[in-house]
């Protein structure tokens, strides 16, 4: 194990997952739901089965030898993960996207991290009756704290704004109602950690089959986006059709209206799973014909779909580094996701006029959120040392 090198792929994970929406911008004149399945094609099927097929040896043979509760409880949780982005993006429209996007990552983040020792009967033992396991608590504990930084600097920044940018921001405001969401939102999207922590078995047979420890784990995302997708998939038809976009897959010409896109935000959702909400699309009436560039659009989603995918190539190799304590891993993902959605959203200027407070909170979650990354990381470091 190597401590070091697990944060530097957890740190790559996080820039993938915080970039590749960046991609989607170049996706002209198609709706919400056409970019994002193609998009999730890539995501969840093609570069899934393309490296593991690539980096790990007889995966046909692996799946097929794997347990079927594994199988099962690792394809279950992709599915809830899936429910969980789904719902994320109520959680923007009733608390806003600074209070809810701290709400929701918090959930998320302890869920994902302490749920799985627990369920493996060795948090009493393994975290809280080590010295490395009580430092990588604190590690969990300061993530949390970068977290609710990140969320004050976003109400900061709310508080700044007119009361008709409040307005036309928040159009929907409930407290109760969000944070219901907001928990079910959270509780759900750590469901993958769990369905990789499922997915033990299936890594335990891939290694047996030859394949190095650094990419066990790909196998096991084949299984858990495979659930992923299907929420997806199901959401994202019943979406063409109801809206009437089904054909954009297979037409270049847009029939009488074209989706204006609001801006969209860097991070989608908690784990960057689909949320219609963060990206409404809405029907501006054009009086002459529109095109979709059709090689261009499929280009940048599938672009936008593999960098995508590139978060948990790197989250797999993570783990391998991190020894007994690879539960600390969903800490070190959420945290570098957040770290650089924010920097995403500094270069993009959208703290542009925050006041000096603002930004002080801005630079301060950053700073805890980074420290957070180091105090886990030398919790497994001392770990590996015993």
């Amino acid at each position: 194990m190597n401590p070091a090198l697990g944060v530097f792929f957890h740190w790559l994970g996080g820039l993938a997952s915080a970039s590749f929406y960046v991609p989607y911008r170049g996706v002209k004149n198609w709706a919400w739901e056409t970019y994002w399945l193609v998009g999730g094609f890539f995501s969840w099927i093609i570069a899934p089965w393309i490296l593991a097929l690539t980096m790990t040896h007889d995966l046909s043979r692996v799946l097929h030898e794997a347990p079927a509760s594994s199988l099962f409880w690792a394809y279950a949780f992709g599915v809830l993960w899936g429910l969980g982005g789904l719902t994320f993006g109520l959680t923007m429209r009733y608390l806003g996207m600074s209070l809810g996007m701290a709400v929701a990552l918090g959930y998320t983040a302890a869920f994902g991290t302490l749920m799985p020792p627990i369920f493996r009967g060795v948090f009493a033992s393994e975290v809280l009756g080590t010295r490395s396991g009580l430092v990588i608590l604190a590690g969990v504990a300061v993530c949390l704290l970068g977290i609710a930084f990140a969320g004050a600097a976003g109400v900061s920044k709310e508080r700044e704004m007119s009361t008709e940018q409040k307005r036309a921001s928040i159009k929907e405001f409930d407290l109760k109602k969000g944070l219901l969401v907001a928990t079910f939102s959270g509780v759900m999207s750590a469901c993958f950690a769990y369905g990789l922590a499922a997915g033990d078995p299936i890594k335990a047979i891939t290694i047996q089959h030859g394949t190095p420890r650094l990419w066990q784990g790909l196998p096991v995302l084949v299984v858990v986006l495979a659930g992923g997708f299907t929420t997806n998939f199901i959401w994202c038809v019943i979406l063409n059709i109801r809206n009437r976009t089904g054909y954009q897959y297979f037409e270049p010409e847009i029939r009488g209206q074209v989706p204006a896109r609001k801006e969209e935000r860097i991070l989608e959702t908690v784990t960057d799973a689909p949320a219609e909400e963060m990206a409404v699309a809405v029907a501006v009436a054009q009086s002459t014909a529109v095109r979709a560039p059709m090689l261009t659009n499929y280009l940048f989603s599938a672009l936008a779909g593999t960098t995508w995918y590139m978060q948990f190539f790197f989250y797999t190799m993570g783990e391998t580094q991190m020894g007994r304590y690879k539960f600390s891993s969903w800490t070190l993902h959420m945290a570098s996701i957040i770290i650089f959605s924010t920097l995403w959203g500094i270069a993009l200027q959208e703290w542009k006029g925050a006041g000096g407070w603002t930004r002080l909170l801005v630079a301060f979650s950053l700073l805890v959120l980074v420290s957070s990354t180091v105090i886990v990381g030398y919790g497994n470091y001392i770990g590996g040392t015993r």
